[in-house]
């Protein structure tokens, strides 16, 4: 990068250390200022107008970088960065009184963003302020595996883990909906460190038992996944790198009286997981409402199978929906959904009502239109409801 001044710039950045590469910043530039190779999403700081549409649907804040340049980073530049750059010193006081003023900008673009204007999404308005990149890739926080069980039965063809990360007298502040970036040991083919993989934390904010230090990640083996299998394997006391913790809009809101509608598949389970906990522990007797839409193959590869059946529903209502059962026929979330239909129109049409979806994001578009059917059956337009609840912080989506 030239040092010499040529005028100063505002250019937005994608965090490589952060994102997880779920494309959902490519699909919502409206503009095509977003692209991806094989290892970085980035921005071309010859088409960013500073829109904002890709901040909010952005599910770690990856999306959430600017830097104050002479000349700006070239594509090739972030395609090449495994971190961002720090931000550069500028010569002379008018320079950085300068540097100063757009870093005031960028605050207020940050803020306009996230208040849910034009139908983008923002946290509930009752959710506790969460805190975020604590900790990164050259300051990792240090875990101790105290737990690591297999969730799903030995025959299922899924491996699901259930896996508890102890911080000890380490800070590591967490809301339920949040997310931590694992750090996986060794290196990849080319001998460069492996790239940090982001996974949702499937226990309350004050951990597995109340009142400790802890955490819990639910983490599907794939196949030739890095993260996933380094994870899977762990024993107890084996040391963890940790980076996060990520995310500052798939938060659960606080308030006893909003009703939860709860849609997932497989390992998309975890922050609801967290959600169910936080309620039953804080909130065992709470006015409004929380429904789970689970989707799985089969029972046996279903995570949480056991406990969910424990879980009173008084406190959960629950609708497992199964695709691969021998001689039953295939149910997704969004045949469960549309059966119940008088439920969930009466819900939604109330201010109190949350929806969150998680999972494969091949499911987005049978929810959509799940809830688009439900809503014509009871007179009702899911287009403009559902643009209300992004603009009030309700309706979330986060899938990969």
């Amino acid at each position: 990068m030239d040092d010499t001044p040529a005028g100063l710039l505002k250019q937005h950045l994608i965090d490589p250390e952060i994102c997880i590469r779920c494309n959902t910043c490519e699909e919502t530039c409206p503009i095509d200022a977003i692209t991806h190779n094989d290892d970085n999403y980035v921005v071309d700081a010859e088409k960013c107008n500073f829109c904002m549409d890709c901040i909010s649907p952005c599910p770690t804040g990856a999306i959430n970088n600017w830097r104050i340049v002479a000349n700006a980073w070239s594509l090739d530049d972030q395609f090449s960065w495994e971190e961002l750059p720090p931000q550069e010193d500028l010569p002379g006081d008018e320079e950085n009184a300068k540097l100063e003023a757009m870093e005031d900008d960028v605050s207020a673009l940050l803020a306009e963003a996230h208040l849910g204007a034009g139908g983008r999404m923002k946290a509930p308005a009752t959710a506790s302020r969460p805190t975020v990149n604590l900790y990164n890739r050259s300051r990792p926080a240090m875990a101790t595996v105290t737990g690591a069980y297999r969730l799903t039965a030995a025959d299922a063809d899924s491996d699901v883990r259930h896996i508890i990360l102890d911080f000890g007298e380490t800070h590591f502040p967490v809301l339920e909906g949040q997310s931590i970036g694992i750090v996986p040991l060794g290196t990849d083919a080319n001998g460069a460190a492996h790239r940090i993989r982001l996974y949702s934390i499937s226990s309350p904010r004050h951990g597995e038992r109340p009142n400790t230090n802890n955490l819990a990640l639910t983490v599907k083996r794939e196949l030739h996944g890095v993260c996933s299998n380094y994870l899977c394997d762990l024993k107890k006391g084996d040391k963890v790198e940790v980076t996060g913790p990520f995310g500052a809009t798939f938060l659960m809101p606080n308030d006893p009286s909003a009703n939860i509608i709860m849609i997932c598949t497989g390992t998309g389970s975890a922050p609801f997981r967290g959600f169910t906990e936080w309620r039953r522990r804080t909130m065992a007797n709470a006015p409004g409402r929380m429904l789970l839409f689970f989707g799985a193959r089969r029972p046996e590869e279903l995570p949480y199978f056991g406990p969910l059946q424990k879980v009173p529903e008084s406190l959960l209502g629950k609708h497992l929906c199964y695709s691969r059962v021998p001689g039953q026929p295939k149910t997704y979330v969004q045949d469960a959904m549309r059966r119940e239909s008088e439920t969930l129109s009466a819900l939604i049409d109330k201010d109190a009502t949350h929806i969150y979806v998680c999972g494969l994001k091949g499911m987005e578009q049978g929810v959509d239109a799940a809830l688009d059917d439900i809503c014509r059956g009871a007179n009702l337009t899911w287009s403009d409801i559902r643009a209300a609840m992004r603009d009030s912080g309700r309706y979330h989506v986060e899938t990969y």
